[in-house]
């Protein structure tokens, strides 16, 4: 066996030939073997807004790109990412990372140019509000400051002052620190003033399900017990199967179909929320269990597809025993 090592700027790659021929091939960022200075990660950081300056400078693409041309663009980077992470790929994230990061700064260029705001009033503003949503870290005088220092500093001249979070600046656990988030944020002066308006209405609707069930929950609108969660499941199953029995093709009036439809899929739509209610009482993240039953069905329908492609029988002429035997194949693969 035969173990060579590349070095290059930014990573290095182990190659391990086996005796087969076969080789495994083990990327490791660079960073995860040497972490970089903060002086390091500061200058790459510069170096990526030095090149975007130009970019948006001398090519014709990045010239005439705008916030509206850019989004569809950006909302695929982001679901890579999402990606990358759900598969656990330290190297695709690392990637995937960067465009993300090179679409907020390329937001923030677009910006600048249009003389509305820059990348410092991007990051400043970000800073602030971290500082004002974390009051139990840092005092809120420190919200502005240059150089703002954690508790237990406070500065003399503001240790007797009342602020609008002074309430909040106790938060043992990770559940009131989210509780106190979501009333700090209504205190905020350009922050959300109802507790569900800071939900994204572009969220996929799975998650907006949760984030919006979440933040109900973080101001006291919840089961008092997760196991009464199930009555209610049952109640939205049972209201479900029975608009189901109404068949819309047994009424002749196109406004009664309609009606059936509708209300049927109203039906439908309570199901879901009753069951992500319960993902969330239970800790489960519906999202990430549902992408991972996707991933499930894609590799044993891939499995069987590819069986009936040596077969040289194509699905359309399997018979569903056929199809079955196989689809228990790749099951019993995967255990």
């Amino acid at each position: 066996m035969l173990i060579a090592v590349k070095k290059d700027k930014h990573q290095v790659s182990f190659e391990i030939l086996l005796a087969d021929s076969r080789r495994l091939r083990i990327f490791a960022c660079f960073l995860q073997l040497i972490m970089h200075t903060r002086e390091e990660k500061l200058k790459a950081f510069g170096r990526l807004m030095d090149v975007l300056e130009q970019l948006r400078a001398k090519c014709p693409w990045d010239k005439k790109q705008t916030n509206e041309s850019l989004r569809p663009n950006t909302i695929e980077e982001v679901y890579e990412l999402c990606d990358a992470l759900a598969r656990g790929d330290e190297h695709e994230t690392m990637k995937e990372l960067g465009d993300v990061m090179m679409h907020m700064l390329f937001y923030a260029s677009i910006a600048q140019q249009e003389g509305r705001f820059d990348v410092a009033d991007v990051l400043n503003t970000e800073t602030d509000k971290l500082l004002f949503r974390h009051p139990h870290v840092y005092h809120p005088s420190q919200i502005g400051a240059e150089d703002p220092k954690p508790l237990p500093y406070v500065p003399e001249e503001a240790r007797e002052a009342e602020s609008d979070t002074s309430q909040f600046s106790t938060a043992e656990t990770p559940d009131q620190v989210l509780k106190n988030w979501e009333q700090i944020k209504l205190k905020e002066k350009d922050g959300n003033k109802r507790v569900l308006s800071g939900v994204p209405a572009a969220l996929p609707s799975v998650i907006k399900a949760y984030r919006i069930q979440d933040k109900a929950r973080n101001v006291g609108f919840d089961w008092e017990k997760r196991d009464d969660v199930w009555a209610k499941v049952k109640e939205e199953i049972a209201e479900f199967e029975e608009e189901l029995r109404k068949t819309p093709d047994s009424f002749e009036n196109d406004e009664q179909k309609k009606e059936v439809r509708a209300a049927q899929e109203a039906e439908l739509g309570d199901l879901l929320f009753s069951l992500i209610n319960a993902a969330r009482l239970y800790k489960l993240n519906p999202d990430n269990a549902l992408e991972k039953t996707n991933a499930k069905f894609i590799r044993r329908f891939t499995y069987l597809e590819e069986h009936s492609i040596r077969m040289g029988k194509p699905l359309t002429e399997m018979s569903l025993e056929e199809m079955d035997r196989l689809w228990n194949e790749a099951k019993q693969i995967e255990k």
